[in-house]
């Protein structure tokens, strides 16, 4: 036992050390994760206008890493759906995701900004003439499935639920399902596919989130971020 209790005690020491590093250390660089595509793109040009980023930083497509050395920032071009990944783990101190991937992620990062920008629906959608078989659970298409999940628990319906990866609109054209659930900016590819919009339910943009260690460590630095990227939106 005494054993434990001294290596807890060198432990919390060396958490303190860390702290007060970190604390001391006004060199420090913001980690940000950046989604790779259109909203990528939308928010390097609102953090240039924030006059956070330096103009042109981004012209080299073909990297992932990108590094401000004028605002101590550096930037990781990810996909969308590992944003919040990337911040829960602290491999990122800030991070940019859809209201959409950060509700089916569910981890633990603090929601500080909604940027609108991204606006999007998510919907239940099927063909024109669908009519629910109250005999049976309703089968439901999706890759998102704890957004889904959720969703039909608040309503009290019962679901099967079939989770896939892409090309969601087939499913009921293959009577695979009833209905899908999925994102829509502009309902484009549901006309094309003859499907049509049952039921809006949540309404999702880009938001900036925070790793809740890199909070407490980087405040300062995180609360200037989000002042300037808040007075530009």
């Amino acid at each position: 036992a005494q054993q434990g209790a001294i290596g807890f005690g060198m432990y919390l020491n060396g958490i303190d050390r860390q702290s007060h590093r970190q604390e001391a250390d006004t060199n420090q660089y913001l980690d940000i994760a950046l989604p790779k595509g259109r909203m990528g793109k939308a928010i390097y040009l609102l953090l240039v206008e924030a006059g956070l980023v330096s103009a042109g930083l981004f012209d080299d497509s073909r990297k992932l890493i990108f590094q401000d050395d004028r605002h101590k920032i550096r930037f990781f071009l990810v996909k969308p759906s590992d944003v919040d990944q990337y911040v829960d783990r602290g491999a990122a101190d800030i991070g940019v995701v859809g209201l959409d991937v950060l509700m089916e992620g569910e981890t633990d990062v603090l929601e500080v900004l909604d940027l609108k920008i991204g606006r999007c629906k998510m919907v239940v959608a099927g063909k024109a003439d669908f009519q629910a078989d109250s005999t049976r659970p309703l089968r439901v298409a999706t890759k998102y499935p704890q957004i889904t999940r959720h969703y039909y628990n608040d309503i009290r319906q019962s679901i099967e639920l079939i989770e896939l990866h892409g090309s969601i609109e087939l499913a009921p054209l293959l009577d695979l399902s009833d209905v899908i659930v999925d994102i829509v900016e502009t309902g484009t590819t549901l006309k094309e596919n003859h499907l049509v919009v049952l039921q809006e339910f949540l309404e999702s943009s880009a938001r900036l989130i925070v790793n809740p260690v890199s909070w407490r460590f980087k405040e300062a630095a995180i609360q200037d971020f989000i002042q300037k990227v808040g007075d530009n939106l």
